[in-house]
């Protein structure tokens, strides 16, 4: 089953809280619901504890999707980080989601307004080693203690950005790692996306659907720009407004199940969300038939 889901960074941005620090949760929860948004993703004004989150979601008929869980595997080993993670991974299991979003923040400059993306952090030799076997045992720990399925976010700024790193970690990571295929950071990191879906797609087990605007992207390379600093600038908008082929990377995951969701950073007053969100689910739904997706 496909189902379509939103990311609330659309309306509040989650590493620059200004961006949209006035859309209250209520606004993002409504305009979510009256497009045909079936989950969302946790976002820093959704409360964590599930007595307080559950009956806010069931108000909207909305499901949780997941959310972001920030590891440090090339700082602590998995039982520590199984540990720290507890509190997320029972909110997650209490309101029904079946993936935990992880991505590894150990040196992230992502967050950090004024550091270039060439600054980011590499990893050396004994850092792959530790974070590969640190990042299997956790997935493990998750599958066989919890049943979730741990699905890594590759992302802009952070040690797993681009093809080759992406393709370092799943060749030397076990059966429960997953790929959160994220077609906008994918795009801008100079990957084909389709090409990643159809290397990946039995491991694949999230989507998320940001499109590139490929102007952007270029100055934003060319001019060594910060994360943020090319957000702002609106390297990312939603599907089918940007350059990504969605089509293609729908036909080369013939049998996904599972959810697509809606996620693309912009500023809100450049790009209204109810408006930005509304056309990014109109583009799926059109995309999904094209590439011969059923819902």
């Amino acid at each position: 089953m496909i189902r379509i889901g939103a990311n609330p960074i659309c309306w509040s941005n989650d590493d620059k809280q200004d961006i949209g620090g006035d859309i209250p949760l209520e606004q993002c929860l409504t305009d979510a619901r009256a497009i045909g948004i079936e989950g969302m993703e946790l976002g820093h004004k959704f409360p964590r504890d599930a007595a307080t989150l559950g009956p806010i979601l069931a108000r909207y008929g909305l499901d949780l999707v997941s959310g972001w869980y920030s590891t440090f595997l090339i700082e602590r080993d998995a039982e520590s980080e199984y540990k720290a993670a507890r509190a997320h991974i029972d909110l997650l299991k209490a309101l029904g989601a079946k993936v935990l979003i992880a991505a590894e923040c150990t040196r992230t400059i992502h967050g950090n307004e004024t550091a270039p993306l060439s600054t980011r952090p590499v990893m050396n030799e004994e850092e792959w080693a530790r974070f590969n076997t640190g990042l299997t045992k956790f997935a493990d720990f998750l599958q066989e203690e919890d049943g979730l399925t741990l699905v890594y976010h590759h992302h802009m700024g952070t040690v797993i950005q681009t093809e080759d790193e992406i393709d370092r970690m799943m060749a030397s990571t076990g059966p429960a790692v997953h790929l959160l295929l994220d077609t906008g950071h994918a795009t801008w990191a100079g990957a084909d996306p389709a090409e990643l879906a159809r290397s990946y797609r039995s491991r694949i087990a999230h989507v998320h659907t940001k499109d590139v605007r490929a102007d952007v992207a270029r100055e934003a390379i060319a001019n060594d720009w910060s994360f943020l600093q090319s957000v702002l600038a609106g390297v990312y908008t939603v599907p089918g407004d940007g350059s990504v082929d969605f089509v293609s990377v729908f036909k080369a995951l013939p049998n996904y199940s599972g959810w697509v969701v809606i996620e693309a950073e912009q500023d809100p007053v450049k790009a209204p969300p109810a408006r930005y969100v509304k056309l990014g689910y109109d583009n799926l739904v059109r995309f999904f038939a094209e590439a011969g997706w059923k819902r």
